[in-house]
């Protein structure tokens, strides 16, 4: 099973930037092993089971909730049991190579 996570989670009471709240999720992230790409709006998070994706979503949460009165998420599944390995790369080469983007 693959189960790619588009995930979105920060604090609302803390200005107009969050980078410090959200980096401390992306640490946690990182060091769970899973494969992720962080980019501009949210993070791509691929996990072998949706136990595993839950269990990153209850962690952020409980990164922000002790110092934020209020946080906002928003979270989508992109599930699929037959497939293993990076979808995160393979989704993207896929179209790029369609419209002949070539990376190094």
């Amino acid at each position: 099973m693959s189960v790619l996570m588009n995930l979105a989670m920060f604090p609302t009471d803390k200005g107009t930037s969050v980078s410090s709240e959200v980096s401390k999720v992306i640490k946690m992230i990182s060091e769970s092993g899973a494969d992720y790409k962080l980019s501009a709006m949210s993070t791509v998070v691929e996990t072998e089971t949706m136990e595993e994706a839950l269990k990153i979503v209850q962690k952020a949460y409980d990164i922000l909730n002790p110092n934020s009165d209020r946080i906002y998420s928003a979270i989508t599944f992109d599930i699929q049991n037959n497939k293993k390995g990076s979808r995160i790369k393979s989704k993207i080469a896929s179209v790029e190579n369609k419209i002949g983007i070539v990376n190094k």
